[in-house]
């Protein structure tokens, strides 16, 4: 096992790695930027060391002085939760390549499944079902107009190493396609340093449905059932739960069978997530894979029992998985609210201090935050501070604990969007389950 684990992260997930390290005997190193050197997650490791200015570029972001921290502190292994260089394949290879392990899947896993249009040609060729699209990278406006009109209107253009919703477009007819295609490579440039598009078609009312699986050295594979995330403002998740209301015993086997074979197919290791559209007729479409922890990954462990960051380090150790396919069941119900520090009705950034923090409690909840009573909310980073997540014998049980659980969690000093959590739990059509991407927007205008 390591003996040492560098984590190249900040706030709840760095806080959520160094508590499993602990739980496994394995001393932690905390990076860190100057604005966050009196992080909640800075004290709880065993080391720390500063990586740069506030700026994630240099300092989260910044390769060489990531490694130069390992090397100073003897890290023997990385772990880089989400985010930041965690989808970074040249990251990964270059921790490869000087001995220290990278907590996650290889970096040719990475560069291939971080391709979105590369992604898609393999799973095609699998023969597992792909959303309608264009059969790779677009070079052209030209391009990009035949393959739409060969697919039919509306369709999204998407940054091929794309997430978190940037690089974008929804476009709903021919003479706005050339525009959009601009601001999605313009927009993909920026963000990821390539400019790729591809094309999709676009589905007006599906839902997000993710599968999480994990995968080991020997080639076996896991699935541990399926995520709704279809409650999103502008493509970045706000309400999360496991199972999902619209799949049942024989989807989920489908859709499970299926995220198997499509990270078979390159071979993976480690976890990582499938994400599919799920359309009104129950046809379930592959979009990408995800090759990092999740932000919502607790509402898995919830319903499975399975500690998926423990699992991440021991996979990555070597060790085989420490659970089969039989082992795994879905027991009950969990549901995740993501706590931004935002205006909860002009989704404004509200950084400042918090001059009074008292997080939920009691049984069946459970919050993961790095946050604290004068704890400063910087500009710099995304603006999740929280995650409230319950756990019910049954959806309603689960709601019902947090609705409890919102109305106990006590921010003050900025704007949280808590009020806009609890109206969504209150809306007739989410406590139904009647819910698809779409849903925020008719929420809103409402």
């Amino acid at each position: 096992m390591f003996k040492k684990v560098l984590v190249a992260n900040r706030g709840e997930i760095a806080l959520r790695v160094i508590r499993a390290c602990k739980e496994l005997g394995i001393k932690t190193v905390a990076i860190h930027s100057e604005a966050d050197v009196n992080g909640l997650h800075v004290r709880a490791a065993d080391e720390k060391i500063c990586v740069g200015p506030a700026e994630a570029a240099l300092s989260y972001r910044n390769i060489p002085n990531v490694l130069s921290a390992a090397e100073i502190t003897g890290a023997d292994a990385i772990h880089p939760g989400y985010g930041f260089l965690s989808e970074n394949a040249h990251f990964a290879e270059v921790c490869e390549s000087i001995g220290v392990k990278f907590i996650g899947p290889t970096s040719e896993n990475i560069a291939l499944m971080g391709d979105k249009a590369k992604a898609r040609e393999i799973v095609a060729r699998r023969g597992l079902p792909v959303t309608p699209g264009s059969p790779g990278g677009l070079k052209s406006e030209q391009e990009a107009l035949e393959a739409a009109t060969k697919i039919g209107y509306p369709v999204i253009i998407k940054a091929a190493a794309g997430g978190g919703g940037r690089g974008m477009r929804v476009v709903n007819k021919a003479e706005d396609l050339a525009r959009a295609f601009q601001a999605a490579q313009a927009e993909a440039k920026s963000t990821f340093g390539n400019d790729s598009v591809y094309l999709e078609r676009y589905f007006l009312e599906p839902r997000h449905i993710e599968v999480q699986i994990a995968a080991d050295h020997r080639g076996h594979v896991v699935h541990l059932g399926e995520r709704d995330c279809s409650i999103q403002r502008r493509h970045q998740k706000l309400v999360e739960e496991t199972p999902s209301p619209a799949v049942d015993e024989k989807l989920r086997r489908e859709i499970g069978r299926t995220a198997v074979e499509a990270v078979k197919a390159v071979h993976y290791r480690n976890v990582g997530t499938v994400e599919f559209l799920l359309d009104k007729d129950q046809n379930f479409f592959f979009m990408e894979v995800n090759t990092r922890i999740q932000v919502e990954h607790p509402i898995t462990e919830m319903v499975t029992g399975v500690d998926l960051i423990k699992e991440q380090i021991q996979l990555a150790d070597g060790q085989p998985l420490s659970v089969k396919q039989q082992d795994i069941k879905i027991n009950g119900h969990s549901l995740e609210c993501r706590i931004n520090a935002e205006d909860p009705e002009k989704f404004t950034p509200s950084p400042g201090l918090i001059t009074k923090y008292s997080a939920p409690g009691g049984y069946g909840v459970r919050v993961d935050s790095a946050m604290e009573t004068n704890a400063l909310v910087v500009p710099h980073y995304d603006s999740m501070i929280a995650k409230v997540i319950t756990h019910g014998r049954t959806r309603q049980e689960s709601i019902a604990r947090m609705r409890r659980a919102l109305d106990e969690f006590l921010i003050e000093g900025i704007k949280t969007t808590i009020p806009l959590h609890k109206r969504i739990l209150n809306d007739p059509d989410f406590q139904k389950g009647h819910v698809s991407t779409t849903f925020l927007d008719r929420f809103l205008a409402g």
